[in-house]
């Protein structure tokens, strides 16, 4: 998956489960988590067992998900620097002007009487000048200081906890997550996802236009199972097959996935529409889509079979010869062990190059479809 893949993706989940998006990119999103994608998410089982005992309003948790790093990281510094430059000059000591040799005395002279007539004011003035500083020198060391403890800060708490994004504005600390395939969080996205998403039941949408109101729209209820198969070997191929069996009439379509897509399906129940009764039960058609798979796959290429089951052949013969002068020599109490190595490593050679056909169902649902089929 691409960074553009990962983003709709994340988006998506996180509008399914009802997340609250602060802010959002083309890189990044900034979500407060709902209480399911909290739970889904953050690995809090104490804190969610004692929100299920105390029945308290949780509080969840808000993230920082960047899914293009480089993007986010060069817009980021952008903007940093932007505003590091426009807050520059307020803290910047201005240049001490030196007096010319041959100054004017009486600019001089003026310019002392006025500071003999400052009062305490001058002295404090003349105090911090005779140091080398000015007031406004003095407040840049301060916000230099206090960044320097705030930095000390942010990298002591991300030796313990990570790297965290901090927001200005409200002083929350946000953790921060960069997704891209095969982290962590990505893959936690995509089993809270296939958990949640493995058994659907949708509704479609029927056109409005030209419509009664008082008509009644008959609604076929259809079994739709996308099932992964894996051809194994010493390699190895996958294919994903899509059926829909009508719950009505038995019967039984393929690519049925791409039938949906030109859908527009909803989880509500529509208005003026009815369900037709069901002809066949579940398991009746569950064993339809199977015969249909069945005779999907008789009609494959199984060359790759014989060619893994001559290499398996070869390689049992080379562990057969090196194993077979062992045992036969081997010493009484050596024997055992011996032996067993030599039946572990047949099991090994079988796991690996014996060829196998494995199906298993992705997800299914029920989904509802206008007419009678």
């Amino acid at each position: 998956m691409n960074e553009k893949q990962i983003h709709r993706f994340v988006g998506r989940f996180l509008e399914a489960t009802g997340c609250s998006i602060i802010e959002k990119s083309p890189a990044h999103y900034m979500v407060k988590l709902s209480p399911q994608a909290d739970r889904e998410l953050t690995n809090r089982p104490y804190y969610w067992s004692f929100v299920d005992r105390v029945g308290s309003e949780p509080e969840t948790m808000t993230f920082l998900f960047v899914t293009d790093k480089q993007r986010y990281d060069n817009v980021s510094a952008t903007v940093t620097g932007s505003a590091a430059g426009a807050a520059a000059p307020a803290g910047t000591a201005p240049p001490a002007t030196a007096l010319p040799s041959g100054g004017n005395a009486t600019e001089s002279g003026a310019a002392i009487g006025h500071n003999e007539a400052s009062g305490n004011a001058a002295a404090v003035s003349g105090t911090t000048a005779a140091n080398g500083l000015s007031p406004s020198a003095t407040g840049a060391d301060a916000a230099a200081n206090a960044s320097s403890v705030q930095g000390a800060t942010d990298a002591a708490l991300a030796r313990s906890f990570g790297f965290v994004q901090s927001n200005l504005a409200t002083g929350v600390r946000i953790p921060r997550e960069d997704l891209y395939f095969g982290a962590g969080k990505l893959e936690r996205l995509f089993g809270a996802a296939k958990a949640s998403g493995s058994y659907v039941c949708l509704f479609q949408e029927p056109e409005r236009k030209g419509i009664s109101p008082f008509s009644s729209t008959p609604y076929t209820a259809w079994l739709g199972v996308n099932i992964k198969v894996e051809f194994c070997c010493d390699r190895k191929r996958e294919e994903i097959y899509s059926f829909g069996v009508s719950l009505a009439t038995g019967n039984c379509l393929e690519s049925f996935y791409d039938m949906l897509l030109s859908h527009k399906l909803t989880p509500r129940l529509p208005a003026n529409v009815h369900m037709t009764k069901n002809g066949i039960s579940y398991g009746k058609a569950l064993s339809i889509v199977e015969a249909a798979l069945e005779r999907k796959l008789k009609n494959q290429s199984y060359t790759w079979a014989e060619e893994a089951s001559a290499r398996l052949a070869e390689e049992l013969e080379r562990i057969d010869s090196y194993y077979s002068p062992i045992v036969e020599h081997a010493t009484d109490e050596n024997k055992g062990p011996v032996q067993e190595q030599y039946q572990q490593r047949r099991s090994e050679i079988k796991w690996q190059y014996e060829p196998r056909v494995t199906a298993s169902a992705i997800n299914c649902g029920l989904f509802h479809l206008e007419g009678i089929h």
